[in-house]
């Protein structure tokens, strides 16, 4: 089988052997390019390239638990040194925000994620746990009785528009009292040795988007913390 090499108007080459060249990271500042195929060791793990699978919160985890059906989509997503992270699990009950998002605050929750982690490490593969509390952005219909959100604040998150073109309204938010902060601190330090437990290789805490973390606590209130 023969390949032609058409010349291109602005001199560039569209020879297939360009398509088997690793693809690059190139800096605005004019930095030498990083090639994003190549080997990187991050601390203690030695990945095989710089490609990483994000976080996606897939709302198929019925009962704030993994499925079968996740070892299938994670085990597919994996290599030898790949990193994957998985979709982002909840610190707690009153934590959640979205429906079906795995949690890691039980021992069931644990357990269900165990044979998701064993078939990625089968495959060779790094695989971090990201955790969450969704604060200000939880709706009431996951709070005790239909409660207001807790946060670091009282200020609303502004309302957005939907991928339908309806708008999105949040609840105005309950402002933690300074002696619940460690209760939350806690909810997150028991789901990250649960996600150790579970075989995760570490833990990421997704702070964006008016979640609840330690970052908003300190932009928003003035107290020891």
């Amino acid at each position: 089988m023969s390949t032609t090499n058409t010349p291109d108007p602005e001199g560039r080459s569209n020879s297939h052997d360009d398509f088997r060249r690793p693809c690059c990271w190139k800096s605005s500042r004019g930095m030498e390019a990083t090639p994003l195929l190549s080997a990187h060791k991050m601390g203690e793990f030695n990945l095989t390239n710089r490609v990483v699978l994000a976080p996606l919160g897939r709302c198929r985890s019925y009962g704030s638990l993994p499925q079968p059906h996740n070892v299938l989509y994670y085990a597919q997503r994996a290599a030898q040194g790949v990193l994957l992270i998985a979709e982002a699990n909840t610190v707690s009950e009153t934590s959640r925000g979205y429906p079906h998002m795995p949690g890691l605050w039980s021992q069931e929750q644990v357990e269900a994620w165990k044979p998701v982690v064993d078939a990625v490490h089968a495959k060779g593969a790094v695989f971090f746990c990201q955790i969450w509390h969704h604060g200000r952005v939880s709706p009431p219909e996951f709070q005790p009785n239909g409660q207001a959100p807790i946060s670091s604040t009282d200020k609303q998150v502004t309302p957005q528009v939907s991928h339908d073109g309806s708008i999105l309204e949040f609840a105005a938010p309950r402002s933690l009292n300074t002696v619940e902060i460690p209760d939350i601190v806690n909810e997150f330090r028991i789901a990250a040795k649960n996600a150790i437990k579970a075989g995760f290789d570490s833990v990421e805490i997704h702070a964006a988007n008016g979640y609840l973390f330690f970052k908003n606590t300190r932009e928003n209130r003035v107290s020891s913390f």
